[in-house]
């Protein structure tokens, strides 16, 4: 078996079609056939039912797709990243969702470029579930989100739950004083939820913490964005809950007001390939636990009360 029988399989088994898999590979059907028909007698079973109409895997034809399509992965992944190594420009390609920019990223970028130079830094906008796959595929090589995605390719580590808030309009009646508000009373007005799409998103996050409360918001409009959903809420259209690091937007037109509840976080999740432990890799997150500490202390300095007085 080789290389390019998976290559063939896979073709076959997604267009259901010999004619439409050797147009794909750009070959002609009768030397297509000959490779899969030498795969099924190499692993000694059928894998396609060639009477149906379209072609059907048989139930072993199924199970091996799975694991040729990971296989097919991991050598592109392979090829792609060998070409990366023996390439003389280090290059580290990292994918964020737009909510952690607000947050300890640009301090993370400048820290790495200053102690790196040597390393060209890449920050490319991507949402969790595209980094997910821009991961596997090698197009980045470390991935900053917010939604717990399983991949056994991926490691995944949860490097803070951020506290969630909510955004009110100025001439709301929530936006009045300064008490948290509760879930319960957020559902009671319209609520803006980003991003529309792709999903599994934040906005699931949102919801399943308002209906893990048992309540469902009156109106829900979802958008593609946070600086549109906060366009929106300065308009008067609704409420949004966004990350804490969120609340230096739009000050003049919107009220930032904690929410009560102390499980409404979200996870900031750093993913990499599992077992990337290149040095620029290990270097960013040494540098993240470094920028984090020092929030702890200086956070630490502010809650200390003067010297002198009583606490």
């Amino acid at each position: 078996m080789d290389f390019r029988h998976l290559k063939y399989f896979v073709a076959v088994a997604e267009e259901r079609s010999f004619t439409l898999a050797a147009e794909r590979l750009h070959i002609s059907q009768p030397p297509l056939s000959r490779q899969i028909q030498q795969l099924e007698d190499e692993i000694g079973m059928k894998l396609l039912e060639r009477d149906a109409r379209p072609l059907r895997l048989t139930e072993a034809g199924r199970f091996f797709y799975a694991r040729a399509v990971r296989l097919l992965e991991q050598v592109n992944e392979a090829v792609t990243m060998t070409r990366r190594i023996a390439s003389s420009h280090r290059r580290l390609v990292v994918g964020f969702v737009p909510s952690t920019m607000y947050g300890a990223l640009p301090r993370l970028a400048r820290l790495f470029r200053t102690i790196q130079p040597h390393t060209e830094l890449v920050l490319v906008e991507k949402l969790s579930i595209e980094q997910n796959e821009a991961l596997n595929a090698g197009q980045i090589d470390v991935g900053f989100g917010r939604i717990r995605l399983e991949d056994p390719r991926v490691k995944r580590e949860v490097l803070r739950e951020e506290p969630l808030i909510l955004a009110i309009p100025a001439e709301h009646e929530l936006a009045a004083g300064s008490t948290a508000v509760s879930l319960v009373k957020v559902a009671q007005h319209p609520l803006l939820v980003y991003p529309r799409s792709p999903r599994p998103s934040y906005a699931d996050q949102v919801l399943s913490l308002l209906r893990d409360k048992g309540v469902e918001p009156v109106e829900v409009q979802e958008v593609q964005e946070m600086q549109t959903a906060l366009g929106l809420v300065a308009a008067g259209m609704g409420l949004c809950i966004v990350p804490e690091s969120a609340q230096k937007l739009r000050r003049d037109e919107v009220v930032y007001r904690p929410l009560l509840e102390r499980n409404a976080v979200s996870p900031i999740i750093m993913c990499t390939r599992l077992h990337d432990q290149s040095e620029d890799v290990v270097l960013l997150r040494a540098l993240i636990e470094q920028i984090y500490q020092a929030q702890a202390e200086e956070k630490l300095k502010l809650e200390k009360p003067p010297a002198g007085k009583a606490t």
